[in-house]
């Protein structure tokens, strides 16, 4: 029996119709769960001034996160048509239609695949004006360790990096290479913003200052108090 053609999608990637069919199942199953679970999180901001600052001046942003903490900080800053950094795995496709149907901008690529003409990608929406979200630990880790992407694109299109976290009483924590946080139903949630900065650099001391202003990688189940501004 002939196998059955891979199937081309956005961003160069390739899937065979089983793998498309799996993909919408989860999808549609998964996001309006997903969504009705974060409608019971009691979230607060804290430092929200630092985007609502760069936002009121029309000045472009980029919101730099771990990939552990994504799913309740992509459900904070949703509808704002906002791009976003998703790798073209295949677990990246179902990220990115989530993130579509929250009101974001999927820009495909990642440190180990599509790197070049994500970062290109990524650019040309900090220059154009847009808002820009990215996680530098991902999308295979290790976590907590930044890469250069978010450094060398702030560096380029002279934008300012906001570090953004969240801490949560009580998550569940997969047994991924992230230990990917989900918020239990009701969860507090605290959304901590640091103070934005233009990278000067893309070095090995540059990464630890961007993976210090993020904090740590994996929450504990305690609420975090908000970092000192630098």
């Amino acid at each position: 029996m002939t196998a059955p053609a891979a199937k081309p999608v956005k961003g160069g990637a390739e899937r065979t119709p089983a793998e498309e069919r799996r993909i919408r199942r989860i999808v549609a199953i998964g996001a309006p769960l997903l969504r009705l679970l974060s409608m019971t999180w009691r979230i607060r901001e804290v430092h929200g001034e630092y985007w609502r600052d760069l936002r009121a001046a029309k000045k472009p942003f980029l919101l730099s996160l771990w990939h552990g903490q994504l799913l309740p900080l992509v459900w904070v800053r949703r509808g704002a048509g906002m791009s976003v950094m998703i790798s073209e795995h295949s677990d990246g496709e179902i990220i990115a239609r989530i993130c579509e149907r929250w009101g974001y901008r999927p820009v495909r690529g990642s440190t180990s695949r599509g790197a070049g003409r994500a970062l290109l990608g990524m650019i040309r929406d900090l220059e154009a004006g847009r808002e820009f979200a990215i996680t530098p630990d991902g999308p295979r880790g290790p976590a907590g360790v930044a890469q250069a992407g978010a450094l060398l694109a702030s560096q380029r299109a002279q934008v300012p990096i906001v570090p953004m976290r969240a801490d949560c009483d009580s998550a569940w924590h997969l047994r991924g290479w992230d230990r990917f946080m989900i918020p239990k139903p009701f969860a507090r949630v605290v959304v901590t913003y640091g103070e934005p900065w233009i990278a000067t650099g893309t070095d090995e001391e540059a990464k630890r200052e961007l993976a210090a202003r993020l904090g740590e990688a994996t929450p504990s189940r305690l609420l975090a108090p908000a970092p000192t501004a630098r």
